[in-house]
């Protein structure tokens, strides 16, 4: 670390609020599956900006469309057509479908957390039409569905909502592939309403990698449409090929009523939208919902660059066999009890309570690595990782761990 290093970190410390404890490094380049430092230090990049680098730092592909937009036109409002949005939506349209004959429309915003916040509002015109006014939203504890006070309020984590209380009304939880409480939730009463909606991810991922199981996930599309109730699936961490196929839900054999997606849409550049195919979509009507910057002509840009690669021959089969080497190669340690995840988002749980301590020691040895909790590592490399880069790892971590537990 050296004086760039140190005057970054002051400036930071001086005028950013504190609401990270970051690490001690300034990355200043990348490419692929590298991130270089301030000094041309070489790390192999095992988080890509917690899942969002999906095609790897500065493809060629995506800056060369991001800068041929930004020589053009960056912003104009939602006002007006613009070049890459429709594109965008159409390809998405068939993601979600795959296959079907579906269509999906997607409204664009910047972020999960305003996907998400979009998905309830869009849950609440439903049932406000179809469920005599019930606003009720079901999620799992230990989600994780944002920051905004809605998407904290549907977050289940005791840690993240307590310090931010009273938070808005109308939002219930219940354990994760606990089928009874599922549907006890869905029968119950949140705040003196009804459900309306219930609100899930297909593997959640900021509290540690933990999957649904297929018969939960079946039992929750099968309970809410024998109620009328809206399902939502959260793919903002697990959307864009980040599981091994377009959206996690495909991999489960559902189809919800809502997505909601970011970070991999991207590949850096802040963009999050939620979609729901077309009868559903029509309740927002002109005027109910907007943004001022979200499905800009720089963010389209950016992820009609992406996605196209992501549809391309072969793409997805790469994140399948890659996942599946990554899984294996990291059962092999002694040091790991549980290897969990699919595709190219991997979570391992540690029999001691030194994640924290194996991220930044990752880092002396050229890693960037990630822990969501003390006993676990969470894995969201680039999904253009090669095995040379996983064997790097593997071969690395049994020094990086009995360095730190010993």
């Amino acid at each position: 670390m050296g004086k760039q290093f140190d005057k970054a970190q002051q400036l930071d410390d001086t005028y950013v609020m504190h609401t990270f404890a970051r690490k001690p490094v300034e990355f200043v380049s990348g490419a692929g599956q590298w991130l270089i430092d301030d000094e041309g230090n070489e790390y192999r990049d095992f988080l890509s900006g917690i899942g969002v680098v999906s095609v790897g730092h500065c493809n060629s592909r995506v800056t060369e469309t991001i800068t041929e937009q930004a020589n053009k036109l960056v912003h104009v409002s939602n006002y007006f057509y613009i070049e890459h949005r429709g594109e965008l939506a159409e390809r998405i349209s068939d993601m979600l479908a795959h296959g079907t004959e579906a269509v999906w429309q997607s409204f664009f915003a910047n972020s999960g957390a305003e996907a998400n916040e979009g998905a309830i509002k869009l849950a609440r015109l439903w049932g406000a039409k179809n469920l005599d006014g019930a606003y009720g939203i079901i999620s799992a504890e230990k989600s994780f569905h944002g920051r905004t006070l809605a998407t904290l309020a549907a977050t289940a984590q005791d840690n993240k909502q307590d310090p931010f209380a009273p938070l808005p009304a109308g939002f219930g939880r219940t354990p994760l592939n606990d089928i009874d409480a599922l549907a006890a939730a869905l029968d119950g009463e949140v705040d003196g309403t009804r459900p309306c909606a219930l609100m899930i991810e297909c593997i959640q991922g900021e509290s540690g990698v933990w999957p649904c199981s297929l018969e939960y996930l079946k039992a929750a599309r099968e309970m809410t449409s024998e109620r009328d109730m809206l399902l939502i699936v959260d793919e903002v961490q697990t959307g864009f090929c980040r599981t091994g196929s377009y959206f996690a839900f495909q991999s489960y054999g559902i189809e919800p009523d809502i997505v909601t997606m970011a970070k991999g849409i991207a590949d850096g550049i802040p963009m999050g939208a939620f979609a729901a195919k077309t009868d559903l979509a029509a309740l927002m009507q002109p005027g109910m919902h907007g943004t001022t910057f979200g499905g800009g002509p720089l963010a389209c840009a950016a992820a009609d660059a992406t996605t196209k690669i992501m549809c391309e021959e072969g793409f997805l089969d790469h994140v399948n066999e890659m996942g599946a080497y990554l899984r294996d190669r990291l059962a092999e340690l002694p040091f790991v009890t549980d290897v969990r995840g699919k595709g190219l988002m991997c979570g391992i749980s540690l029999d001691k309570p030194v994640a924290n301590q194996v991220v930044l020691n990752a880092l002396r040895h050229g890693f960037v690595l990630n822990a969501p909790a003390a006993d676990i590592i969470r894995f969201l490399p680039p999904l253009i990782i090669e095995k040379d880069d996983i064997d790097a790892l593997a071969e690395a971590l049994p020094t990086i761990y009995e360095e730190v537990a010993q």
